[in-house]
Protein backbone atom coordinates (compact mmCIF):
# COMPACT_ATOMS: atom_id res chain seq x y z
CA UNK A 1 0.00 0.00 0.00
CA UNK A 2 1.75 3.00 -1.08
CA UNK A 3 2.20 6.03 0.46
CA UNK A 4 -0.29 8.30 -1.04
CA UNK A 5 -2.93 5.99 -0.87
CA UNK A 6 -2.44 5.49 3.24
CA UNK A 7 -2.65 9.00 3.70
CA UNK A 8 -6.20 8.82 1.63
CA UNK A 9 -7.21 5.92 4.34
CA UNK A 10 -6.19 8.00 7.17
CA UNK A 11 -7.71 11.16 6.23
CA UNK A 12 -10.81 8.90 5.48
CA UNK A 13 -11.01 7.82 9.15
CA UNK A 14 -10.55 11.19 10.41
CA UNK A 15 -13.30 12.53 8.45
CA UNK A 16 -15.57 10.10 9.75
CA UNK A 17 -14.68 10.53 13.10
CA UNK A 18 -14.56 14.09 12.78
CA UNK A 19 -18.53 14.00 11.02
CA UNK A 20 -19.47 11.80 13.80
CA UNK A 21 -18.87 14.48 16.83
CA UNK A 22 -19.90 17.12 14.46
CA UNK A 23 -23.04 15.75 13.30
CA UNK A 24 -24.19 15.20 16.77
CA UNK A 25 -22.49 18.45 18.49
CA UNK A 26 -25.36 19.14 20.79
CA UNK A 27 -24.70 15.39 22.52
CA UNK A 28 -20.92 15.87 22.40
CA UNK A 29 -19.75 19.93 22.80
CA UNK A 30 -22.30 21.63 24.46
CA UNK A 31 -22.91 19.21 27.29
CA UNK A 32 -19.02 19.70 28.32
CA UNK A 33 -19.63 23.67 28.17
CA UNK A 34 -22.70 23.30 30.29
CA UNK A 35 -21.05 21.28 32.86
CA UNK A 36 -17.74 22.51 33.28
CA UNK A 37 -19.09 26.31 33.10
CA UNK A 38 -21.29 24.80 36.07
CA UNK A 39 -17.64 24.14 37.19
CA UNK A 40 -16.35 27.58 37.26
CA UNK A 41 -19.52 29.17 38.73
CA UNK A 42 -19.70 27.11 41.86
CA UNK A 43 -16.05 25.63 42.59
CA UNK A 44 -15.21 29.43 41.10
CA UNK A 45 -17.11 31.80 41.67
CA UNK A 46 -19.39 30.53 44.64
CA UNK A 47 -16.52 28.85 46.81
CA UNK A 48 -13.48 30.17 45.07
CA UNK A 49 -14.64 33.63 46.56
CA UNK A 50 -13.68 32.62 50.28
CA UNK A 51 -10.29 31.07 49.10
CA UNK A 52 -6.85 32.90 49.77
CA UNK A 53 -4.94 33.23 46.56
CA UNK A 54 -2.44 30.34 45.66
CA UNK A 55 0.71 31.70 44.43
CA UNK A 56 -0.39 35.14 44.12
CA UNK A 57 -3.17 33.88 41.63
CA UNK A 58 -7.17 33.90 42.50
CA UNK A 59 -8.75 30.79 42.88
CA UNK A 60 -10.66 31.02 39.83
CA UNK A 61 -7.81 31.57 37.94
CA UNK A 62 -6.31 28.77 39.48
CA UNK A 63 -8.80 26.26 38.38
CA UNK A 64 -9.40 27.18 34.82
CA UNK A 65 -6.29 25.06 33.54
CA UNK A 66 -7.70 21.87 35.74
CA UNK A 67 -10.73 22.62 34.46
CA UNK A 68 -9.78 22.39 30.60
CA UNK A 69 -7.82 19.47 30.90
CA UNK A 70 -10.77 17.07 32.63
CA UNK A 71 -12.62 18.60 29.73
CA UNK A 72 -9.67 17.33 27.38
CA UNK A 73 -9.15 14.73 28.90
CA UNK A 74 -12.92 12.87 29.18
CA UNK A 75 -13.86 13.86 25.42
CA UNK A 76 -10.48 12.41 24.47
CA UNK A 77 -10.89 9.52 25.77
CA UNK A 78 -14.87 8.88 25.31
CA UNK A 79 -15.04 9.89 21.71
CA UNK A 80 -12.24 6.80 21.12
CA UNK A 81 -13.93 4.65 23.12
CA UNK A 82 -17.05 4.81 21.67
CA UNK A 83 -16.52 5.04 17.90
CA UNK A 84 -13.98 2.08 18.44
CA UNK A 85 -16.53 0.19 20.22
CA UNK A 86 -19.14 1.23 18.35
CA UNK A 87 -17.74 -0.01 15.28
CA UNK A 88 -17.00 -3.56 16.86
CA UNK A 89 -20.32 -3.96 17.93
CA UNK A 90 -21.60 -3.17 14.73
CA UNK A 91 -18.80 -5.30 12.94
CA UNK A 92 -18.00 -2.78 10.66
CA UNK A 93 -14.76 -2.07 11.91
CA UNK A 94 -14.09 -5.75 10.26
CA UNK A 95 -14.26 -3.94 6.97
CA UNK A 96 -10.95 -2.05 7.83
CA UNK A 97 -9.43 -4.77 9.14
CA UNK A 98 -9.89 -6.98 6.38
CA UNK A 99 -8.48 -3.68 4.14
CA UNK A 100 -4.51 -3.36 2.90
CA UNK A 101 -4.88 -0.48 5.74
CA UNK A 102 -1.83 -0.97 8.10
CA UNK A 103 -2.89 -1.07 12.06
CA UNK A 104 -0.82 1.93 12.40
CA UNK A 105 -3.24 4.09 9.88
CA UNK A 106 -6.21 2.56 11.36
CA UNK A 107 -4.85 3.47 15.00
CA UNK A 108 -3.97 6.66 14.02
CA UNK A 109 -7.57 7.89 12.52
CA UNK A 110 -9.33 7.16 15.33
CA UNK A 111 -6.60 8.76 17.97
CA UNK A 112 -6.90 11.74 15.72
CA UNK A 113 -10.77 12.25 15.69
CA UNK A 114 -10.30 11.62 19.71
CA UNK A 115 -7.27 14.45 19.81
CA UNK A 116 -9.74 16.84 17.45
CA UNK A 117 -12.97 16.70 19.53
CA UNK A 118 -10.53 17.09 22.37
CA UNK A 119 -9.14 20.15 21.43
CA UNK A 120 -12.21 21.44 20.61
CA UNK A 121 -14.22 21.08 23.57
CA UNK A 122 -10.49 22.52 25.88
CA UNK A 123 -11.13 25.46 23.32
CA UNK A 124 -14.79 25.34 24.64
CA UNK A 125 -14.51 25.15 27.63
CA UNK A 126 -11.46 27.76 27.77
CA UNK A 127 -13.71 30.10 26.13
CA UNK A 128 -16.04 30.45 28.89
CA UNK A 129 -13.50 30.56 31.61
CA UNK A 130 -13.21 34.56 29.85
CA UNK A 131 -16.43 35.28 31.21
CA UNK A 132 -14.67 34.72 35.22
CA UNK A 133 -11.65 35.62 34.60
CA UNK A 134 -8.92 37.26 32.58
CA UNK A 135 -6.54 34.21 30.84
CA UNK A 136 -2.53 34.94 31.39
CA UNK A 137 -0.70 33.26 29.22
CA UNK A 138 3.13 32.12 30.21
CA UNK A 139 4.22 29.95 27.78
CA UNK A 140 1.74 29.31 24.87
CA UNK A 141 4.11 26.45 23.54
CA UNK A 142 4.13 24.27 26.41
CA UNK A 143 0.40 24.80 26.67
CA UNK A 144 0.14 23.49 23.15
CA UNK A 145 2.80 20.70 23.66
CA UNK A 146 0.69 19.35 26.80
CA UNK A 147 -2.91 19.25 25.62
CA UNK A 148 -1.58 18.18 22.74
CA UNK A 149 0.37 15.01 24.52
CA UNK A 150 -2.53 14.89 26.77
CA UNK A 151 -5.17 14.33 24.68
CA UNK A 152 -3.08 12.05 22.72
CA UNK A 153 -2.34 9.62 25.87
CA UNK A 154 -6.20 9.66 26.60
CA UNK A 155 -7.17 9.05 22.90
CA UNK A 156 -4.82 6.01 23.00
CA UNK A 157 -6.13 4.61 26.37
CA UNK A 158 -10.01 4.98 24.91
CA UNK A 159 -8.80 2.79 21.62
CA UNK A 160 -7.31 0.52 24.52
CA UNK A 161 -10.49 0.55 26.39
CA UNK A 162 -12.37 -0.20 23.19
CA UNK A 163 -10.64 -3.33 22.41
CA UNK A 164 -11.05 -5.02 25.39
CA UNK A 165 -14.51 -4.25 26.03
CA UNK A 166 -17.49 -6.71 25.03
CA UNK A 167 -20.49 -4.50 26.23
CA UNK A 168 -21.06 -0.93 26.48
CA UNK A 169 -20.88 -1.77 30.05
CA UNK A 170 -17.24 -2.26 29.85
CA UNK A 171 -16.60 0.86 27.90
CA UNK A 172 -18.35 2.85 31.14
CA UNK A 173 -16.25 1.14 34.10
CA UNK A 174 -12.62 2.67 32.81
CA UNK A 175 -14.53 6.39 33.16
CA UNK A 176 -16.61 5.83 36.18
CA UNK A 177 -14.42 4.00 38.38
CA UNK A 178 -10.69 4.96 36.93
CA UNK A 179 -10.75 8.53 35.46
CA UNK A 180 -13.16 10.31 37.62
CA UNK A 181 -11.53 9.78 40.79
CA UNK A 182 -7.55 10.23 39.26
CA UNK A 183 -8.85 13.98 37.62
CA UNK A 184 -10.61 15.07 40.88
CA UNK A 185 -7.15 13.49 42.61
CA UNK A 186 -4.71 15.24 40.25
CA UNK A 187 -4.25 18.86 41.57
CA UNK A 188 -7.45 19.93 39.03
CA UNK A 189 -8.93 22.00 42.27
CA UNK A 190 -6.27 22.04 44.86
CA UNK A 191 -2.36 22.34 45.05
CA UNK A 192 -0.86 19.20 46.45
CA UNK A 193 1.22 21.71 48.13
CA UNK A 194 -1.68 22.12 50.60
CA UNK A 195 -1.77 18.42 51.87
CA UNK A 196 0.30 16.84 54.39
CA UNK A 197 3.60 15.55 53.62
CA UNK A 198 1.84 12.05 53.39
CA UNK A 199 -0.79 12.46 50.77
CA UNK A 200 1.30 14.87 48.67
CA UNK A 201 3.76 11.82 48.37
CA UNK A 202 0.71 9.64 47.41
CA UNK A 203 -0.78 11.81 45.11
CA UNK A 204 2.73 11.94 43.42
CA UNK A 205 1.87 8.67 41.86
CA UNK A 206 -1.16 9.64 40.10
CA UNK A 207 -0.47 10.86 36.20
CA UNK A 208 -2.62 13.47 35.51
CA UNK A 209 -1.01 15.38 38.48
CA UNK A 210 1.27 16.28 36.17
CA UNK A 211 -0.44 16.90 33.26
CA UNK A 212 -2.32 19.35 34.91
CA UNK A 213 0.27 21.26 36.15
CA UNK A 214 2.41 21.08 33.26
CA UNK A 215 -0.55 22.90 31.37
CA UNK A 216 -1.19 25.32 34.61
CA UNK A 217 2.36 26.05 34.26
CA UNK A 218 2.18 27.26 30.59
CA UNK A 219 -0.51 29.39 32.29
CA UNK A 220 1.11 30.86 35.65
CA UNK A 221 5.07 29.60 35.42
CA UNK A 222 4.35 27.27 38.34
CA UNK A 223 3.80 23.94 39.19
CA UNK A 224 3.52 21.85 42.06
CA UNK A 225 5.67 19.35 40.36
CA UNK A 226 8.54 19.45 37.73
CA UNK A 227 8.01 19.96 34.53
CA UNK A 228 10.52 18.38 32.56
CA UNK A 229 9.46 15.33 34.67
CA UNK A 230 5.62 15.93 33.38
CA UNK A 231 6.72 15.81 29.63
CA UNK A 232 8.95 12.65 30.29
CA UNK A 233 5.77 10.81 32.09
CA UNK A 234 3.06 11.86 28.98
CA UNK A 235 6.01 10.62 26.46
CA UNK A 236 6.16 7.56 27.79
CA UNK A 237 2.92 6.82 28.52
CA UNK A 238 1.86 8.08 24.78
CA UNK A 239 5.10 5.50 23.48
CA UNK A 240 4.10 2.36 25.33
CA UNK A 241 0.06 3.01 24.73
CA UNK A 242 1.09 3.20 20.83
CA UNK A 243 2.69 -0.06 21.50
CA UNK A 244 0.71 -2.05 22.98
CA UNK A 245 -2.49 -0.56 20.85
CA UNK A 246 -0.62 -1.23 17.80
CA UNK A 247 0.50 -4.80 19.38
CA UNK A 248 -3.40 -5.87 20.13
CA UNK A 249 -4.01 -4.76 16.96
CA UNK A 250 -1.82 -6.94 14.87
CA UNK A 251 -3.09 -10.12 17.48
CA UNK A 252 -6.62 -9.21 16.57
CA UNK A 253 -7.24 -9.08 20.42
CA UNK A 254 -10.69 -8.17 21.04
CA UNK A 255 -11.47 -7.72 17.37
CA UNK A 256 -11.58 -11.64 16.35
CA UNK A 257 -14.48 -14.26 18.07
Amino acid sequence: MSLKTQFVAYRTIVRKETVRFMRIWMQTLVPPIIVHGLYFIIFGRFIGSQIRPINDISYMAFIVPGIVMMAVINNSFANVVSSFFGNKFQRSIEEILVSPTPNAVILAGYVTGGILRGLCVGVLVFSVSVFFTHPVIHHLGLILIFVLLTSLVFSLGGFLNAVFARSFDDVSIIPTFFLTPLIYLGGVFYSINELPPFWRAVSRFNPILYMVNGFRYGFYGFADVSVQSSLSILLSFAAALILINLVLLQKGTGLKT
